[in-house]
């Protein structure tokens, strides 16, 4: 089935975001909003139904996160550690709060929260970041259960090629994937792409993790 995405969020990069919103078939629009506050989340979603009138799908995609080894807990202060968890925990459940009575009156409601394979194994950037994910699919279980028939699913990544992870404190992670996987490489984007669009179109798919 054809699938148009209609609303492009985020918080700081507007300009980049209005130009992916514009570059999308049919007209997508750009909201900003900050996905680390309650009051964030409820803004995003009532602007996205204002503008569209509807909603039928969130994909739960905002996430932070930085190298830090995991034997440095001294590295982790509370300024981060609340930063992280309200960005990558907090927000997915403020957004799912927020836009599930559309979800539940669409035809077809459905959640994808972007996890990652941190989140279910002891590995990540840092110990606060593996936590943040493990969380998440822990939501996306219990929102699925609590709330057929519409549809949550996460899809976790190992680590994806971006402008995040393109820094020289990514390269030892970088050569250990590459090294180590079975397809020698790193994650692109468009990997991602492939399994959110799986949790979109698979109707009778829900409370998994899908890992790429």
């Amino acid at each position: 089935p054809h699938i148009r995405l209609d609303v492009v969020n985020s918080s700081k990069s507007v300009a980049e975001g209005e130009a992916l919103a514009a570059a999308l078939p049919g007209g997508a629009v750009y909201v900003q909003g900050d996905c680390s506050t309650a009051a964030g989340c409820e803004a995003l979603v009532g602007d996205a139904v204002r503008r569209c009138g509807r909603l039928d799908v969130l994909i739960c995609n905002a996430g932070v996160g930085k190298v830090i080894p995991h034997i440095r807990l001294d590295l982790v202060d509370d300024e981060y550690l609340h930063k992280i968890f309200a960005l990558n925990c907090f927000g997915p459940l403020w957004l799912s709060r927020a836009a599930m009575p559309q979800l539940q009156r669409a035809t077809d409601g459905c959640i994808v929260m972007i996890s990652s394979a941190a989140g279910s194994r002891p590995m990540g950037s840092s110990v606060p970041y593996s936590m943040s994910r493990a969380a998440m699919n822990q939501l996306t279980k219990l929102l699925a259960k609590s709330f057929g028939p519409v549809r949550v699913n996460a899809v976790a990544p190992g680590l994806v090629k971006t402008r995040i992870t393109d820094g020289s404190e990514w390269d030892a992670l970088h050569a250990v994937v590459e090294e180590k996987v079975p397809l020698h490489r790193v994650g692109e984007p468009e990997d991602v792409v492939e399994a959110v669009l799986c949790c979109l179109r698979a109707k009778y798919m829900t409370g998994q993790i899908i890992g790429v």
